[in-house]
Parts: structure tokens; C-alpha cells; sequence
């Protein structure tokens, strides 16, 4: 999986930072792309990072703030001039629907693809299939807003080629059907277990992408082990007071929810405009002083899960 950070500035666009929007390749699923949040400029930022349109799977809006939703309606119509355009999904809060509809049904916008609007009220799994399931939990903010948890079905098993070689098995289409765990008998008679040869598999991957939130337990469920948290920092500790009034996190905040759920890597975004690139190191000294294992987010930062 490789996570593209998209926007990183919160409220508004900087000569810096594009607004909210991050996107998930999935290497597994032929590189299909899940999209979370949708900030104004979002498709302005995929060509730059030269991401296709096309091969947009799902969108994930975490909550209905301008800045997370305004580049949606464009990126919809924009889709639609691609004539190899895969069906779309979305979900998002309850009103997402109604943003979408009625901006499109006014700009007599034409979707040539299937779009599907799925409304989110409460946790729940929103989607799982057999490479990849994911969650969602009501985080804490001014509105209605969620948080979403990726995880990865156990990755296929490695062969042993060693022991292969060893018992003198010859290199072939043979090992990619031992490597799906078959049966085989060989032109002598001997029988071979796929599974025999395999090195084990490796867990899937985890990662938890949460909208805007003051620390909540829900924030807590997500992040819980996960190998990748990405977690909002409006604001440096100094304005832990304006934090919780406005309903937003700070760099503290978010390296506490790290070291409590034992993440393996905390990446923090949304970050107030008040702060430039400039501010980057000070904002990272405040959370790798209780969490060492962050980065900050810039427009355009790549994470590979390799």
C-alpha cells in the first residue's frame, strides 16, 4: 500500500499546503485507489502527483467542513470525461448526499458511471472483502465526524526455494502452483504439498486515517496497534485551549494517542495555517518528545507499506 498525502493545511489553502485529502493505492487490488476526504484543489493535486482519476475506487469523506469536501463536486465531474471510468462509492456523514445531488443536479453536471452514496451513522465496517476490510468510528469535533481504520488480509506466503533446490525440484510454472498451496504429483510419482514449501505468511498491514477530533476513545479503537497512524495536529501544545474549543487535536494530543494504542509510526497533518514549512521542525519536536517514531505530512509525501 502506498499513502499519498494530497493536502495537509487545515481550514484553507496556503501558497504551501493543499487542503485535507490523502490517498490510499491499493497494490494489491491492481492498484485501485481509495480517496479520503476531498478538499477544493484535491484533482489539481492528483495530476501533480500523476495519479489517474480513472482507477478511483471509493472515497472516504470523514466529515462535511468545507475544506474536506469542496474539491469533491469537480473531481465527480471531471471523472466523467474519462470514458474508462469504474464505478465510484462513496461514503461520508449523513448530508453528504444531499451536498453531492443537489451541487451536481444545479450545475447539470452528468455522471457517465455508476456512483453510489452510502450514508454513515454510526462504527460499523463499511466495507471487506477477501484482501481488505475497513472500519469506521464517530471521533469528537464540532460536527458529525468519523475515522477510518485499513486493514490488510494476511499477505500470500513466500516459497522456500532453498528447500526447492534442495530437493532438486526444477524452477517452473510449477512453483506459482505450489505457491497457491496445491497438490502436485510430480512425472515419478512424488507428491508434493504447496504448503510444505511455503515460508509463512506475513500479516497485512494497518492503518488508521482519523478526520478532526479532540482525544477521544474512538480514536483510541482506531489506532489501536496499528502500523500507521495519521492523525490530525492543528496546533502546537501552547494552544491546547484553542484546540478543544474548536474541536481539533494538538501535536501532543495526537503523540499521546500514539504511544497509548503502541502504533508503530505516527504521521501528524492538518495543520493550522498559522504555521509554515518553516515551523515543521518545532511541531516535530513537541511530539517525538513523547512519540519519537513521527513525521509531519507535506503535499505530495509518500508513505510506502512495502
Amino acid at each position: 500500500m502506498i499513502l499519498t498525502f494530497l493536502g495537509t493545511s487545515a481550514g484553507t489553502i496556503t501558497t504551501e499546503r493543499n487542503v485535507s485529502a490523502s490517498l490510499l493505492q491499493l497494490t494489491a487490488r491492481s492498484n485501485r485507489l481509495w480517496l479520503f476526504d476531498c478538499g477544493e484543489g484535491t484533482q489539481h493535486q492528483m495530476l501533480k502527483a500523476k495519479i489517474s482519476l480513472s482507477k478511483l475506487e471509493k472515497i472516504f469523506i470523514t466529515h462535511l467542513h468545507g475544506d474536506h469536501i469542496f474539491g469533491l463536486p469537480g473531481l465527480l465531474a471531471s471523472r466523467s470525461l474519462n470514458q474508462h471510468a469504474m464505478p465510484l462509492t462513496i461514503y461520508g456523514p449523513k448530508g453528504i448526499r444531499q451536498f453531492i445531488e443537489m451541487t451536481l443536479n444545479i450545475s447539470c453536471s452528468m455522471m457517465t458511471y455508476p456512483l453510489q452514496i452510502v450514508e454513515i451513522e454510526q462504527a460499523t465496517t463499511l466495507y471487506k472483502d477477501e484482501q481488505v476490510t475497513i472500519y469506521c468510528d464517530e471521533l469528537a469535533h464540532r460536527v458529525q465526524c468519523f475515522g477510518y481504520r485499513i486493514e490488510e488480509a494476511e499477505r500470500a506466503p513466500k516459497l522456500d526455494i532453498v528447500k526447492l533446490q534442495t530437493e532438486n525440484i526444477p524452477v517452473g510454472s510449477l512453483y506459482g502452483e505450489l505457491k497457491k498451496g496445491k497438490i502436485i504429483t510430480m512425472p515419478d510419482g512424488k507428491i508434493l504439498d504447496g504448503k510444505n514449501y511455503w515460508l509463512g505468511k506475513k500479516p497485512g498491514f494497518k492503518i488508521a486515517i482519523l478526520g478532526d477530533t479532540t482525544p477521544c476513545d474512538a480514536s483510541i479503537r482506531l489506532a489501536s496497534e496499528v502500523d500507521l497512524l495519521v492523525h490530525e495536529a492543528t496546533f502546537k501544545h501552547e494552544l491546547q485551549e484553542r484546540a478543544q474549543l474548536v474541536g481539533h487535536s494538538t501535536t501532543v494530543d495526537a503523540a499521546n494517542i500514539a504511544k497509548i494504542c503502541q502504533v508503530k509510526r505516527l504521521i501528524i497533518t492538518h495543520i493550522s495555517t498559522r504555521y509554515g514549512l518553516s515551523d515543521n521542525e518545532s511541531l516535530l519536536a513537541e511530539c517525538r518528545q513523547i512519540f519519537p517514531h513521527t513525521d509531519i505530512a507535506y503535499d505530495l509525501f509518500q508513505v510506502n507499506l512495502a
